[in-house]
C-alpha cells in the first residue's frame, strides 16, 4: 500500500511540541474588560492546543477575542459601518471591548482582518451558536444514516443568512479538532471546532469558504499527536497522490432522465433481461488528456453498450481511492467520485448519458474493508474508530487492510449513508457489494487462533449480517426501484431471500460456482471433457436457490489466470470457436449475464489497468465475429422472453440431453408461456450429423442462433435455418429433431409451430 502526503501541509506553530498537553477551558479565569486572557490560555491558543475555543474566542462579557496569527490588525465592524479596533495581546490574539457583540448573533458584528496585501471582511466563526440540533445528535449517536448523511462532513450553505462552510466530524476520542485548508493557510490554530459531547461530533461554521477550496481535519489524538485526516464524508477529493478533501459545489445537477427513472424498476426485475457490461473506467479507452475521463466515456461508452445490447454497465469502484493498483477496491472516499476520472458533475453527466440511451449504471461498492493510509479512516481519532480494535477482527490478511466495525452504530450509519448517497444523488441504478463472503465469516482467510468467534461461539459475523440486512431493507424502502447485488462465493443460505424471512435481502447474487465450474470445463481439452461433464451441468442443481447473475468478471482475467479466450484449448481458431460455444451456452442458461470488457473482443492478453482495450483486434474477422456474437446474444436474450422471463423460476427450464458425456453434448429447453427455445451445445471439435434431440412440440423449429455461423468466424455448418420435427420419440418426448451439430458450437432453435 502506497502512502501519500497532502500537497499543502498546514503550518505548524513554531517551537511547540505536537504532544504538548491541552489546556482546559478557563471557566475559573475571568477576562478583563478588554477581553485579555491569562498567560496559560494565551499559550494554549497560540500553540493550537486549547480544548474549547468557543469558551474563549468570539463575544464574551462585552468583549471580542479573535485569534488571527499573521494578521497586522483586526477590527470589529458594526452594522452601521463603524469600526472598533482590537488590540493584539500576543501571538495573534486580538481582544477589545465590544459591548454590542452578542453571543450566538453573528449579525451583530463582523470582523475586518488585515492580512499582508489584503483585508478580509468576515463574520466571526465564534459568534455562531451550536449547529446541530439535539435531535440530530441523538440520531447520530443512535446510528441514523439520514442524520449522518445530512449533518456530517463539510457542506457549503447559509447559516443565519451568512454563506459559508458547515463542518462536522465524528471523532469522539479526539482531544481537539480543527479545520485546516486553503482558506486559513492550513493553520491549525485558526479554526478549532466545538465538541458536542452527546454524539462525539465536532462542529464549526466557517464564513466565506468557496467551492474548490481544499481542506482536512487536524485531529489531536488522546496522546496529543496531531493527525491530518481527509473528511470521511467529503464529496470531492484531490487527485492522487495528493490527499486533501475539496469543498464541493452544492449546485444540483439538472437531470434529464425522468423517463428512465420511471421505467427502471421494471427493467431490473427478475423477469426482465439483464445483461451487464463490466467496465474499468480508466482503461476502457485511451484518455486524450484534453477532457476528463467521464466526458470522454460519456461520448462513447453508453452508445457502445447500447449498440452491443447490454442493459447495464457496471463500473469497478469509482469511489476515491489512494492506490491505483487496487482498481478502486481499497477506497477511502466513500462519498466522492475519484478525481482521477474527473469532477463530480462530470460523473453525473456520464450517468445521465447512459440513461438517455436506455443503459443502467451499477457501481461496485466496498463495505468490507479499507486501506490504512495515514490520511484516511484508520485510527481516525487516534483510536480504532471505524475498524475493530483487535487485529483478529480488524485486520484483513488477504488485502492488508482494515475491517469495518459494523457492530458500531455510527459506522453502520456511515456505510448506509454512502450507499444512499450514490443511489440518490447520482441516480445510480444498483450497487454490487464486493467481497460479501469475507464479511459473513469471521474466519475468512484466517487460521485457527487467528479469529474471534461470535457471541454464540460460531464463525458467522453477526454484525455484518445485521448490517447487510439493514442496508438492503433501507434500499428497498427508500429507493425501491434500485437493486443491490452480492458478490458472494459460498453457500450461505438466503442471500436473496427477504430480510423478513431471515435472508440477507439482496436482489441478485453472483453465481461464482457456475463460473468456476464451467470455466474449468472449458479449459479441458475436448477429448477429456467427457470426464468432466458434470462441471457443465451441475449449476442447474442449485440454479433456483437464489436469484443469480452469471458473471465472467475481471477477477477471471488477471493475476496470471489468462484472458477469457486463452482459457480455451487449441490453436487460435479453436480457441475462438470454444469461446463462442461457451458464450452461447451462457446466454441460454438461466441467470442474468455479466461480461467484463474485452471479453466481447476475445482479447488475448490479460487485462491491464494501466493499458486500454486492444480495439485494433476488430480488424481481425475472428475477433470481430465474437463481438457480433455477443451483440446478437444480447439481442436474442432481450427480445425472447423464453430466455429471460423465468430466469429465477424452475418452470422456465427443462433438461433434454443432460447425460451425453461421451459426445460432450448438452441440450435444454427455455420457455415462457407458449414460447419455447431449445439450446444445444456440442463441446467437441467433431461435427455431429443426424443427432436426434427430443422436443415437446411438433412442427418447425427455426435455427435462431448458431455460434459456428460464418458471420461469427465459424465454419458455417448448421441446419439451413430450421429443423422440422418427426414422430420419433427421444429423451422422453414423442417428437424429435434430427440435427447437424457443428463443431464447438451452440445452437438455439425457436419453435414456430
Amino acid at each position: 500500500m502506497n502512502r501519500q502526503r497532502t500537497a499543502s501541509p498546514p503550518k505548524a506553530p513554531p517551537n511547540v511540541s505536537p504532544k504538548a498537553p491541552l489546556i482546559a477551558p478557563p471557566q475559573d479565569r475571568p477576562a478583563g474588560s478588554d477581553g485579555q486572557v491569562d498567560p496559560a490560555t494565551l499559550a494554549a491558543l497560540a500553540a493550537g492546543l486549547h480544548a474549547d475555543p468557543f469558551s474563549v474566542l468570539g463575544p464574551h462579557d462585552g468583549a471580542v477575542r479573535v485569534l488571527a496569527p499573521g494578521a497586522s490588525a483586526v477590527s470589529v465592524v458594526w452594522p452601521d459601518g463603524a469600526r472598533t479596533a482590537l488590540h493584539e495581546q500576543a501571538h495573534g490574539l486580538y481582544t477589545g471591548a465590544a459591548p454590542g457583540a452578542r453571543p450566538g448573533d453573528p449579525a451583530s458584528y463582523q470582523l475586518a482582518i488585515s492580512w499582508p496585501g489584503a483585508e478580509q471582511l468576515t463574520p466571526d466563526p465564534y459568534a455562531f451558536g451550536p449547529l446541530l440540533s439535539d435531535g440530530t445528535l441523538q440520531g447520530l449517536a443512535g446510528g441514523d444514516w439520514n442524520a449522518a448523511l445530512d449533518a456530517l462532513g463539510a457542506r457549503l450553505g447559509e447559516l443565519n443568512g451568512v454563506p459559508g462552510l458547515r463542518c462536522a466530524v465524528w471523532a469522539p476520542n479526539a482531544r481537539r479538532v480543527a479545520v485546516v485548508g486553503d482558506f486559513n493557510s492550513w493553520d491549525g490554530r485558526r479554526h478549532a471546532m466545538r465538541l458536542r459531547h452527546a454524539a462525539g461530533v465536532w462542529e464549526l461554521f466557517i464564513p466565506g469558504v468557496t467551492a474548490g477550496d481544499c481542506y482536512k481535519f487536524a485531529i489531536t489524538d488522546p496522546t496529543g499527536a496531531i493527525l491530518l485526516k481527509a473528511d470521511p464524508m467529503a464529496r470531492r477529493a484531490q487527485p492522487a497522490p495528493a490527499t486533501a478533501s475539496i469543498v464541493d459545489d452544492p449546485s444540483p445537477y439538472s437531470w434529464t432522465d425522468d423517463a428512465w427513472m420511471l421505467s427502471r424498476g421494471a427493467r431490473q426485475a427478475p423477469q426482465s433481461p439483464i445483461s451487464i457490461y463490466e467496465v474499468h473506467a480508466g482503461s476502457w479507452i485511451a484518455a486524450d488528456g484534453a477532457r476528463c475521463v467521464w466526458d470522454q466515456l460519456a461520448d462513447k461508452l453508453p452508445a457502445y453498450a447500447h449498440a452491443m445490447g447490454f442493459s447495464h454497465v457496471e463500473l469497478m469502484p469509482i469511489m476515491e481511492y489512494p492506490f491505483g493498483g487496487s482498481w478502486g477496491y481499497q477506497p477511502l472516499g466513500l462519498f466522492a467520485p475519484s478525481a482521477r476520472f474527473g469532477p463530480p458533475a462530470a460523473f453525473a453527466r456520464f450517468v445521465d448519458r447512459c440513461h438517455a440511451v436506455g443503459v443502467g449504471v451499477i457501481l461496485d461498492w466496498v463495505p468490507a474493508h479499507f486501506p490504512d493510509d495515514a490520511h484516511g479512516l484508520a485510527r481516525f481519532d487516534g483510536t480504532p474508530l471505524y475498524e475493530y480494535a483487535d487485529p483478529r477482527e480488524g485486520y484483513h490478511p488477504d488485502w492488508h487492510t482494515m475491517v469495518y466495525n459494523l457492530g458500531r452504530t455510527e459506522v453502520k450509519a456511515f456505510m448506509i449513508a454512502s450507499a444512499m448517497h450514490w443511489l440518490r444523488r447520482y441516480h445510480i441504478d444498483g450497487l454490487r457489494v464486493d467481497a460479501v463472503a469475507s464479511m459473513l465469516y469471521r474466519d475468512y482467510s484466517r487460521q485457527p487462533g487467528e479469529w474471534i468467534p461470535n457471541q454464540h461461539g460460531g464463525r458467522e459475523n453477526l454484525e455484518a449480517v445485521a448490517f447487510l440486512q439493514e442496508l438492503n431493507a433501507t434500499v428497498r424502502k427508500q429507493v425501491p426501484d434500485a437493486i443491490v447485488v452480492a458478490e458472494e462465493s459460498t453457500a450461505w443460505p438466503g442471500v436473496t431471500a427477504p430480510v423478513e424471512d431471515g435472508g440477507l435481502g439482496f436482489h441478485y447474487k453472483w453465481n461464482m460456482g457456475w463460473m468456476h465450474d464451467t470455466l474449468r470445463y472449458m479449459h479441458e481439452d475436448p477429448v477429456h471433457r467427457k470426464y468432466h461433464h458434470h462441471d457443465i451441468t451441475f449449476g442447474m442443481a442449485y440454479a433456483y436457490s437464489e436469484r443469480f447473475i452469471l458473471p465472467l468478471s475481471h477477477d477471471e482475467v488477471v493475476h496470471g489466470k489468462g484472458s477469457l479466450v486463452n482459457k480455451m484449448p487449441g490453436d487460435h481458431g479453436t480457441k475462438l470457436a470454444n469461446l463462442r460455444a461457451y458464450l452461447g451456452f451462457m446466454w441460454a442458461h438461466p441467470g442474468k449475464k455479466l461480461l467484463f470488457m474485452g471479453g466481447e473482443l476475445a482479447q488475448p492478453a490479460e487485462w491491464n489497468h494501466d493499458a486500454t482495450l486492444n480495439w485494433n483486434l476488430l480488424d481481425d474477422p475472428g475477433h470481430h465475429g465474437v463481438q457480433r456474437l455477443v451483440a446478437d446474444l444480447n439481442r436474442l436474450y432481450r427480445d425472447t422472453p423464453a430466455l429471460h422471463a423465468l430466469d429465477a423460476d424452475p418452470e422456465g427450464f427443462a433438461w433434454v440431453v443432460m447425460d451425453d458425456a461421451d459426445n460432450s453434448v448438452a441440450a435444454f429447453l427455455r420457455r415462457s408461456g407458449a414460447q419455447m427455445v431449445l439450446a444445444v451445445s456440442n463441446f467437441t471439435p467433431v461435427a455431429r450429423h443426424g443427432y436426434r434431440v427430443g422436443v415437446p412440440l411438433a412442427g418447425r423449429w427455426a435455427e435462431s442462433l448458431n455460434t459456428d455461423a460464418g458471420w461469427y468466424g465459424g465454419s458455417g455448418q448448421g441446419n439451413q435455418g430450421a429443423a422440422v420435427s418427426a414422430s420419433e420419440s427421444a429423451h422422453g418426448h414423442a417428437q424429435s429433431l434430427s440435427l447437424t451439430l457443428p463443431p464447438l458450437a451452440t445452437l438455439y432453435f425457436t419453435h414456430e409451430g
